[in-house]
């Protein structure tokens, strides 16, 4: 943080009066927000200061913060806004900051959360960005029009910017939320002209060359300014106005050349010089010059006039009008192009010895000095890891070549990282393996030409740990397993989120291969580690992962009490981890979907959703997409249901959990419910799954699918004998989950047997294993059919109602099975009415002794 940038700058001596100008300011009270948009050189930070100067009397709160080009990052720039809030209103922004240091950066969650806090304050409260056009961030745009939107009655806007930023400025035009201050309302009249250079600069002209200025300036200051400065000891006044001309751009070029030439060769070098300098402070232009005299220059050129702006209240820090910043570059690079490398490694110098790292990577790049921009790199990644700041260490790796990343076995490991989140599979693991040859090319006892950091002593672990995330984005469970245990082996003890990453491989390698009591032992153990390493964020979204195996074991109960204890530490911590917060939501939502709570399955998809902004790409966004679809069918809405499911498909990331059941099944069988037969026949196809294929888990969800085709297959063409294909395939998936005690697949495979028998006319499955051997299909024993009437023609029982059936035989009473499946007794009444006609029964003892004797339970 650089607080001389959180500083209102202070007015310069013999400021012209504006009056009507301040007078718009003062009605920035009644707007949210204020726009001074001109271009360079019209005055807007001048005004902006001087209006805030004259209301030194009025209780007034104003945060103040100039902006540069470093914050376009919206880290910085969010950083930056909440501090300079922080310094106008007490007590807001806390909460904010610990949310911009999680990762990724959620701006709606820490706009949400500075408004909700301005929103209590009793006071109007002013935010004045000023140089806004420095920020090229389209992300910042969107953050700041979420903001403008939000904002408190009393809180208000002030932006200075060369050109309009990308705001809907039409619609709060029309609103009356906005007011504008443009280049025509900022340029001097012929009055203040006058007083400028009648007044301020006391060069006492005739009124004739007063008008003749200002018409070909057209009131633009910065020209004003220079003419002055150029007019400073002229005899011939009348000839320069006459041959002064009006391009602003020429005009500026023309008017600095004649200041440089009029500077003593001492001032005009250090002007030079010190201009590849973003801010200027002595110690730092000492460094860059090679001189020692900074300090007392930047207080000369503060008093000459030359186009200086202080920072703060102690005259230490300063920055050039960016105008004569850019015009002093163009004529260093055109009289010295030999001296801008080497002064910018001495800026780059100087702030590593500061610890700024920012600044000297970017000045190191700036010199093309790209072995000290890795140095500097290196040493800033523990707080760049421990931060989240992953877009601006994957902009240095962009800026550098290729050979520098390959040198620092570090810098390789992250850009291999960096392909890895882009999708880019390929490109990782050269990455990773030339960061093991820069490791193994180091003799030992020799001391590593890379800085010694906490990233470089686990590098080791952490590559192996992407090549088991590597192989478990391709499938290849057998290269998670090897490259996660390798990971364990080389660990440090103390290594807490190397041992937990590679004990959660392990986990979801055991999970793909459907061996659920290995995998629940696994992560648990991997969770475990995620706390110990202080990682809250992900120990809380591994707890999402944990909560699925134990459905898959056949234990929502369990499930849902991790999601609540999970849930209650996120709400605990606030904001700062809301990105977990969101996913146990939705995690919440699939368990009391399951349950029937429609209700409450859509209030936590719902609370989720204003966690989650709109855009952001994560590994578990899809998900949301996913449940809210499954819920849309579950309310009777399978269109919403399809389009909800494909949002979800191309947010899905491979990597980072085993895709057990994929979105394009879950499309088939929104399809098969909507009886869209051939939609769901065309699905199997693409995908390649017939009956005929070994079962395993990763597949299991497919398979339980094409049972679903099957079955409506043969109730559309009972002649096609699907539904045989349908019973072989099941109990080949019912002896692989029995094995390995896959509960939760269990209920599934059952209820689809007996809703496969229930199709084919079949009283029980134990019929249908004797019909299959009077039809020559597979069948472990023939027991004696039941002497009831097939009910092929009925429609069979829908997934709820065979999860009311199942309370149904219980002591329970009615209103308690509601409660058990978080449902109305309304709703009960109805599914046990359906049940009834369905079974040809009148009675709750009579449906469940029929329902055994077909079967379904």
């Amino acid at each position: 943080m650089i607080a001389t940038k959180l500083y209102v700058p202070k007015p310069g001596r013999g400021l012209v009066p504006r009056p009507r100008l301040s007078e718009r300011l003062r009605r920035s009270a009644e707007s949210r927000l204020t726009l001074l948009s001109a271009p360079a050189g019209f005055g807007k930070t001048t005004l902006l200061a001087g209006w805030l100067g004259e209301a030194q009397g009025e209780v007034r709160c104003v945060a103040w913060l100039s902006l540069d080009s470093a914050d376009s990052d919206p880290v910085s720039f969010w950083t930056y806004v909440v501090t300079a809030l922080q310094t106008a209103v007490t007590g807001v922004g806390s909460s904010a900051l610990k949310l911009i240091a999680s990762s990724p950066l959620r701006t709606d969650l820490v706009l949400s959360s500075v408004l909700n806090e301005l929103a209590a304050v009793q006071h109007d409260v002013w935010l004045v960005l000023d140089d806004y056009h420095s920020v090229e961030s389209q992300d910042v745009h969107d953050g700041m029009v979420f903001l403008l939107d939000h904002l408190p009655p009393q809180v208000h806007v002030v932006i200075s910017t060369r050109a309009d930023p990308d705001f809907p400025l039409p619609r709060w035009r029309v609103r009356g939320e906005l007011l504008e201050i443009r280049a025509a309302d900022l340029r001097f009249t012929s009055e203040e002209a006058g007083s400028y250079f009648n007044g301020v600069a006391g060069l006492g002209l005739e009124a004739a060359e007063v008008a003749a200025l200002e018409q070909r300036t057209e009131g633009w200051i910065a020209a004003l300014q220079l003419a002055a400065l150029s007019l400073e000891g002229r005899d011939d006044v009348a000839g320069f106005v006459a041959r002064f001309a009006g391009d602003d751009r020429y005009v500026v070029d023309y008017l600095v050349e004649e200041v440089l030439q009029h500077q003593p060769e001492q001032v005009r070098g250090f002007l030079l010089r010190s201009s590849i300098l973003d801010r200027l402070t002595g110690p730092l232009c000492d460094a860059v010059t090679g001189r020692d005299d900074g300090s007392r220059m930047l207080l000369a050129l503060e008093r000459a006039n030359l186009f200086i702006v202080p920072l703060d209240d102690r005259r230490e820090w300063y920055r050039y009008h960016h105008l004569f910043a850019d015009v002093l570059r163009a004529r260093l690079l055109s009289e010295q192009p030999e001296q801008i490398p080497l002064l910018h490694q001495r800026a780059s110098s100087w702030y590593g010895r500061q610890e700024l790292s920012a600044d000297a990577v970017r000045h190191a790049l700036a010199a093309l000095d790209f072995d000290g921009a890795v140095r500097h790199m290196e040493l800033a990644l523990p707080a760049i890891r421990r931060n989240r700041q992953d877009a601006m260490l994957f902009a240095w790796l962009k800026a550098l070549p290729d050979d520098a990343v390959r040198r620092s076995p570090a810098l390789s490991v992250f850009h291999g990282f960096m392909h890895m989140v882009s999708g880019d599979l390929d490109a990782v693991e050269p990455r990773l393996g030339d960061a093991e040859k820069a490791l193994a090319a180091v003799p030992n006892g020799t001391a590593p030409p890379w800085a010694d950091t906490e990233e470089l002593r686990t590098l080791p672990a952490t590559i192996a740990v992407y090549r088991a995330s590597l192989a478990q984005a391709r499938g290849d469970i057998a290269g998670t397993v090897e490259h996660a245990q390798h990971a364990l082996d080389i660990a440090g003890p103390n290594d807490h989120l190397s041992r937990g990453s590679a004990a959660g491989f392990l986990g979801l390698a055991a999970w793909s291969k459907g061996d659920v009591n290995t995998a629940l032992q696994t992560f648990t153990q991997a969770v475990a580690s995620l706390d110990a390493s202080g990682n809250l964020i992900d120990e809380l979204s591994s707890t999402v992962v944990l909560a699925d195996m134990w459905v898959v074991a056949g234990q929502p109960g369990k499930a849902r009490r991790l999601y609540r204890n999970a849930l209650e530490r996120a709400e605990a911590e606030g904001e700062s981890v809301a990105r977990a917060t969101a996913e146990l939501h939705v995690g919440i939502s699939e368990i009391d979907r399951e349950a029937g709570d429609l209700v409450s399955a859509r209030r936590h998809l719902e609370t989720a959703a204003l966690f989650i902004e709109r855009g952001l790409m994560t590994e578990s966004r899809y998900r949301w997409f996913l449940a809210t679809g499954l819920l849309a069918l579950a309310e009777g809405d399978p269109m919403a249901a399809i389009n909800f499911l494909e949002q979800a498909e191309p947010l899905y990331r491979r990597g980072f959990f085993p895709d057990v059941r994929p979105i394009a099944a879950v499309k088939a069988r929104v399809w098969i419910a909507q009886g869209k037969i051939s939609e769901a026949a065309e699905w199997s196809r693409e995908r390649g799954v017939s009956a005929a294929d070994d079962v395993s888990y990763l597949s299991e969800f497919d398979h339980l699918t094409l049972v679903r085709l099957f079955i409506a297959q043969h109730r559309a063409h009972p002649e096609t004998g699907a539904v045989e294909q349908a019973t072989r395939l099941l109990d080949r998936l019912l002896d692989a989950a029995e094995t390995s005690g896959r509960a939760g697949s269990l209920l599934e495979i059952r209820m689809l047997q007996a809703l496969a028998h229930d199709a084919r006319g079949l009283s029980t499955p134990a019929e249908g294993k004797a019909a299959g051997v009077r039809r020559g299909t597979p069948s472990s024993s023939a027991e004696p059919l039941s002497d009831r009437e097939p009910l092929s023609d009925r429609e069979p029982l829908s997934e709820r109602e065979l999860q009311v059936l199942r309370h149904l035989d219980s002591e329970m009473s009615g209103p308690q099975i509601a409660k058990a499946l978080f449902i109305s007794y309304n709703t009960l009444r109805t599914h046990t009415k359906h049940i009834f006609t369905k079974l040809d029964v009148a009675d709750r003892r009579a449906a469940v002794r029929r329902a055994r004797e077909r079967g379904l339970m």
